[in-house]
């Protein structure tokens, strides 16, 4: 396994510093890195446009902008803002669910792993999980936990079907869109709304080819971050039909996230929707020219998982000294994304940053890094 020493102090720093450079190469994130004086000088800019339209608890104004852009992005009736997207999951699921307390959803969904069980805790769903360590289930798993609800001694049905995709803890890995035809369609059959958790769903569509309202019209609602990679610090958009929208800022209020002033995350984000789908698929056809690049060097390659998005992974071969051949990167202006302990090889995270530097620049950052002594 590689592994990366460089969780030092004096080393976060430098990393840190290296990322607000404008020609930086950030492997890490889906968007572009933020600092405090990026963010003031977007909103300077977004005041002197007069973008910067006050909202009254999370109601009108960019707020408001926003959700209309985002209903229209993707292709809904209507469309909410949440401050997070825990939040726009919870409360899809909710409404969907009703009284029918079970959720089925992934094993490694961040609705199931990383919500602190708020579906049981808040709202009495009972979230059921498919594909144990796996990226997706199929529409005959998901068939056998259907069957499995209604024919127990005691009829507990599901009241909804939770997708997420791109996967976060599979390493960006994406559920096949037939796949995701299939179980959705399954759902219609049953009667079973079905919400797709698609935080990253641009970059899913970037790597797809698929459009992102070709998605969002599998599902009866889409929740969307709208800070991951639109330059704005926080933020979702939750998005569905009208009916199904109408009055859920009753049920935001209620759990805490009627924000008394949404506008600035809001006005944010929305400047950062303009043109995002066009950059970032630029993006992406950089990456794989540059990493077929990168895959002529001996001692490095990066290997594309066979249902991915934007994350690949780094192999580095056990001769190479991993902390030199970061340093050297980050000398370049090239920061690759820190080793965890959740992924056996480091993961290189493509976003617009790599539009920043030539082909050949970044090539020879890495040519160099292979060879440093």
């Amino acid at each position: 396994m590689v592994s990366f020493s460089g969780g030092k102090t004096d080393k976060r720093a430098q990393i840190l510093e290296q990322m607000k450079s404008q020609d930086a190469v950030v492997f890490t994130g889906d968007g572009e890195p933020q600092s405090p004086q990026s963010t003031i000088a977007r909103l300077n800019s977004l005041l002197a446009e007069g973008r910067l339209q006050p909202d009254s608890y999370s109601l009108g104004g960019a707020v408001q902008a926003l959700e209309e852009r985002m209903a229209s992005e993707l292709g809904k009736e209507a469309a909410i803002w949440m401050p997070t997207g825990t939040l726009a999951n919870h409360l899809a699921l909710r409404r969907h669910a009703g009284t029918t307390s079970r959720v089925i959803l992934q094993e490694q969904s961040h609705a199931y792993q990383d919500e602190g069980d708020a579906l049981a805790r808040l709202s009495g769903l009972n979230g059921i999980p498919l594909a144990k360590g796996r990226p997706f289930f199929t529409a005959d798993e998901l068939r056998a936990a259907l069957d499995e609800a209604v024919t127990g001694r005691v009829l507990n049905p599901a009241g909804a079907v939770s997708i997420e995709s791109p996967v976060r803890r599979q390493a960006g890995q994406i559920v096949p869109f037939d796949e995701m035809q299939a179980v959705t369609e399954l759902c219609r059959e049953e009667g079973i709304p079905s919400h797709l958790d698609g935080a990253r769903l641009y970059m899913m569509s970037a790597a797809t080819g698929v459009g992102i309202k070709t998605y969002a019209d599998l599902f009866d609602s889409v929740y969307v971050s709208t800070w991951k990679y639109f330059g704005s610090p926080l933020g979702a958009i939750l998005v569905g039909n009208s009916d199904f929208i109408e009055g859920m800022y009753h049920d935001r209020r209620m759990f805490g996230g009627g924000l008394p002033s949404g506008y600035l995350p809001a006005a944010l984000s929305l400047a950062g929707v303009d043109g995002f789908e066009e950059r970032f698929a630029q993006a992406f056809a950089r990456a794989e020219e540059v990493f077929a690049e990168i895959n002529k060097l001996v001692g490095v390659s990066v290997r594309k998982f066979e249902h991915g998005s934007n994350i690949f992974e780094l192999v580095i071969d056990e001769a190479i000294n991993t902390d030199q051949f970061v340093d050297k990167l980050l000398e370049a202006g090239i920061v690759l994304n820190a080793q965890s302990g959740d992924w056996p090889v480091p993961l290189l995270h493509v976003n617009t940053t790599i539009l920043r530097r030539p082909i050949n620049e970044i090539v020879e950052a890495f040519s160099s890094a292979v060879n440093s002594d």
